[in-house]
C-alpha cells in the first residue's frame, strides 16, 4: 500500500465563478497556491474546447508558477494536443468531452477509440508527459488502456458516488465492488491507478482504503465546501479524511 495517497485539486470551477462575472477574480492560480499550502499534492485543470471555465492563459500561468505537478485534463483532439505540447504539464489525462454536458459523464471509450487514442498517448509520452486515461472500472477498458500505452488510468467513480448519495445501498455496494476489482487489476497490468469524479468526504475516505489507488482528483465538492469554510480548511479536512481511510 502506498504510504501517502496523493490529492489532486481540480480548480475548474474557481474559473467557472470568475467567468460568470468576467474579470480576474477569483483567480484559479491563487486557489491552487492556497490548496498546495494546505496539503494538495498536485493541481488538475480541464481546458475544454469551449473554454467554459479554464482558459489557455490559465494553463500557462499554472505551469509557470506552480511547484507541484500540473495535471492537464484534455480531449483527444489536435487542438488540445498542440496546447499540451506547448504548456508541457507534468501529466495529461485524456477524458471524453461533449459540448452539451455539464460535466464529464463517463469514461473514455478506450475499446472503440483505441486506434484514435494511441497516437495521442504516444505523442504526449514522447514529450515527457505522463499520460492517464479516464475510464470505467471494467477489465476490458483497463486492458485496452494498457494496449494504448497509458502509464496510468483514472477510474470514473461517478456511478458509485451517485448511488451513495441517493442512498441506494445495493447499487453502491455493487459499484464499489467494480472499483475494487478494477483497482486490483491495475497492479497485474502494471498501470498506476487514480480515481475521481463526484467524491466527497465520505466516499473519498472509503476509496482511500483501496491499496492500489495512489491518487484522487477532486474538484467540485472541495470548491463547494470552500464557499463555507475556505479552500485551506476544505483541503486540510480532505487530506485528513484520505489519510484516515488509508489507515
Amino acid at each position: 500500500m502506498a504510504t501517502r495517497l496523493r490529492l489532486g485539486f481540480n480548480i475548474d470551477h474557481v474559473a467557472t465563478l470568475r467567468n460568470a462575472r468576467g474579470g480576474g477574480v477569483p483567480d484559479p492560480l491563487r486557489a491552487a497556491e492556497l490548496a498546495v499550502a494546505a496539503g494538495a499534492d498536485g493541481i488538475t485543470a480541464h481546458l475544454r474546447e469551449d473554454r467554459r471555465h479554464i482558459h489557455d492563459e490559465d494553463m500557462t500561468r499554472l505551469k509557470a508558477k506552480l511547484r507541484v505537478p500540473l495535471n492537464f485534463e484534455m480531449a483527444a483532439t489536435e487542438q488540445m494536443l498542440d496546447v499540451a505540447l506547448a504548456v508541457k504539464p507534468y501529466a495529461a489525462c485524456l477524458v471524453p468531452e461533449r459540448r452539451t454536458e455539464r460535466t464529464t459523464e463517463g469514461g473514455l471509450d478506450v475499446i472503440g477509440g483505441h486506434d484514435h487514442l494511441k497516437p495521442f498517448v504516444a505523442e504526449l509520452g514522447r514529450a515527457g508527459i505522463v499520460v492517464a486515461l479516464f475510464i470505467e472500472p471494467q477489465a476490458e477498458a483497463l486492458e485496452a488502456a494498457r494496449s494504448i500505452g497509458a502509464l496510468a488510468i483514472e477510474l470514473h467513480t461517478g456511478a458509485w458516488c451517485n448511488a451513495v448519495l441517493d442512498g441506494e445501498k445495493t447499487r453502491a455496494t455493487d459499484e464499489f465492488a467494480r472499483l475494487r476489482a478494477a483497482a486490483a487489476l491495475t497492479t497485474k497490468l502494471g498501470i498506476e491507478c487514480h480515481a475521481g469524479h463526484g467524491l466527497d468526504y465520505q466516499t473519498a475516505r472509503q476509496i482511500s482504503s483501496l491499496p492500489e489507488v495512489v491518487e484522487l482528483n477532486i474538484g467540485h465538492f472541495l470548491i463547494a465546501e470552500a464557499i463555507f469554510v475556505g479552500i485551506e480548511a476544505a483541503i486540510r479536512k480532505m487530506r485528513a479524511t484520505m489519510d484516515a481511510g488509508r489507515k
